[in-house]
């Protein structure tokens, strides 16, 4: 079982937390010219809050003890005019930072998705689809609430809690010093806390990409499942899943909860001390009401931003595991990449040499395959070559690597002596045209699917060489004909239908390097017969490798090429190897008997 599967939580490596949370302060760069009318709002609502105590005092001082009605309805009156302009400031903050925080979660999607598709085949081997899907999809949702809240939240949380020490201090540091007495036992319980916290949301980022890996495999593969009345084990299996990331959520909820408890027993415990505190100051006159009733209000001001940051630190902590998530993927390397200088590859004839080639499947792993040793052939201009073999064998890997899909270990694979490392990927793959067994059919139109082996493709070269496969004619019976809408994957066609519709996006590409691996497994013989003429017609002038179980449909290629136990074993074409009567002979009859 790979170490990837959905039964086996994903290896992160751990980050310095403030190495993550720096660099997604980095996706806030672009947008700096829409973040400063945010961050006027909030000064502005940040100097309404930090001046509302001194106007309480000075009302209650001044106003109240002087019984000046007019006074105080006039200083009333400035307290909700500010209020007005608060609640504005506010709406206006809201709208700009959501805006904000979609940009960013678009960018940060965006580039994920683009470095996802830069990958070798190496990295979609070892992991199931759906915890690719998690981190693309859940992980950067979980960030967007993070990247808005650090402006919206910490930001004026944080500028605040400085203001009012400040003018705490000022004002009286006996009752400032009261107040602040529980921080130090506060910020030691938030540390233990911290820990605890980050390990648990960890393991429920885990258990998520798990559970979405396996509901992406039991969709993808129902028909099995409901063919083999399998139904009563996925539940099992999904239950035990769901039970999985349900225990691991409650876990991690239960640290997260903690932070509250903390903050509002060392508030309860400040707020006592500084009443304390103000009563003997009050006792000797040293204090007016007015004073420690601004006190008051300063002291609750002092911890909402607490109790504000460390929800804001709760949400970061719980977060973070998502962001450690999203950049791990990002710094994954890909492992086939242009070497440094690659040069274009110009246009080519077609000739594909190997000389003594070696390729092994995760080398240095325990779960380490090799597949060819020694291997060497050189294919000419325009010929087409067969390979034929027992099942892993290495027919597929040779294809693989002309593609350079894998990178060898040994040797060197040439195209019109051009060294494969030597040129960039996407000039040796826009000259080769890829048609294996499995074809995908994308949600979109027949048209939409042909071209995308050619977008710029007119009607007429699609049309030809949707005729060339005999495609025209079963697409012309479609309701739509070529702009029928077609259901993901092909749903509603027959294999042998999908089949002629990868074969002509393929074609319309006109490659000078043609693969065909297992390209008519799902076409029945009398649209073969069909297909094999237009295959004719299109391979001519073409070099062509074709992969087929069916000897039938190889007959007239140039060579054949028997592959096993690491290299060639025979080649020859079909007349010269029936004649050997030795590992294609044995074949052949075995098939035909």
């Amino acid at each position: 079982m790979s170490a990837n599967s959905f039964r086996e939580d994903e290896n992160i490596k751990h980050t310095d937390m403030k190495k993550v949370f720096v660099r997604m302060l980095g996706y806030l760069k672009p947008h700096i010219g829409e973040i400063i009318p945010v961050l006027f709002s909030l000064s502005i609502c940040v100097a309404i809050n930090l001046i509302s105590p001194l106007i309480m005092e000075y009302a209650i001082d001044e106003q109240v003890a002087n019984k000046n009605i007019k006074g105080l309805l006039l200083t009333a009156g400035l307290i909700v005019l500010l209020g007005l302009i608060y609640a504005c400031f506010v709406k206006m903050r809201i709208f700009f930072m959501n805006r904000i925080g979609n940009k960013i979660l678009l960018d940060i999607r965006q580039e994920l998705y683009e470095h996802v598709q830069t990958l070798s085949f190496t990295f979609f081997d070892s992991r199931p689809t759906g915890k690719i899907l998690s981190r693309i999809i859940g992980d950067v949702n979980s960030l967007k609430e993070v990247m808005t809240n650090t402006i919206t939240n910490l930001i004026p949380n944080f500028v605040t809690l400085m203001g009012v020490v400040i003018i705490m201090m000022a004002k009286d540091w006996r009752l400032a010093l009261g107040t602040l007495c529980s921080m130090p036992v506060m910020m030691a319980a938030i540390f233990w806390i911290r820990g605890k916290n980050h390990a648990g949301w960890q393991d429920v980022r885990k258990k998520s990409s798990n559970l979405n890996a396996y509901v992406h495999e039991d969709i993808a593969g129902i028909s099995v499942v409901q063919s083999f009345n399998a139904e009563k084990e996925t539940k099992e299996t999904f239950r035990d899943l769901a039970n999985a990331h349900r225990d691991a959520y409650i876990k991690a909820c239960g640290y997260s909860d903690l932070f509250g408890p903390a903050i509002d027993m060392s508030w309860a415990v400040s707020s006592m001390v500084m009443y304390l505190v103000a009563v003997g100051l009050l006792g000797y006159t040293q204090a007016s009401v007015g004073l420690i009733a601004a006190f008051a209000t300063y002291a609750n001001m002092f911890w909402r931003p607490i109790m504000g940051l460390s929800g804001y630190y709760n949400q970061l902590v719980t977060n973070m595991s998502a962001a450690e998530r999203v950049f791990d993927l990002l710094d994954t390397e890909p492992e086939i990449v242009d070497k440094e200088g690659a040069g274009e590859l110009p246009e080519v004839k077609g000739e594909v040499a190997f000389e003594n080639v070696g390729f092994t499947y995760d080398e240095g792993t325990k779960e380490e395959t090799k597949v060819l040793e020694n291997v060497s052939f050189t294919a000419k201009p325009g010929e087409t070559i067969a390979l034929v073999g027992p099942t892993g064998a290495g027919k597929t890997t040779i294809v693989n690597l002309i593609s350079r899909f894998y990178d060898i270990q040994k040797g060197k694979i040439l195209i019109d002596g051009h060294d494969l490392t030597e040129v960039t990927i996407n000039s040796l793959r826009r000259q080769m045209g890829v048609m294996t067994q499995d074809n995908f059919i994308f949600s979109g139109t027949v048209r939409e699917n042909i071209l995308y082996g050619k977008p710029d493709a007119t009607d007429e070269e699609m049309i030809a060489a949707a005729k060339a496969v005999n495609a025209h004619e079963f697409i012309m019976k479609m309701e739509k004909g070529y702009d029928t809408e077609l259901k993901e994957r092909g749903a509603g066609l027959s294999n042998g239908q999908r089949q002629l519709l990868a074969f002509a996006r393929t074609m319309i590409s006109m490659p000078k390097i043609l693969i065909l691996d297992e390209a008519t497994s799902s076409i029945d013989t009398h649209t073969e017969m069909l297909v094999q003429k237009g295959i004719e017609a299109l391979l001519s002038g073409r070099t062509s490798f074709v992969i087929a179980h069916r000897l039938s449909t190889i007959k007239n290629a140039d060579r054949i090429f028997v592959i096993n136990n690491g290299g060639i074993m025979e080649s020859g074409s079909h007349e010269q190897l029936l004649n050997k009567r030795g590992a294609y002979y044995d074949l052949y009859m075995a098939q035909f008997a």
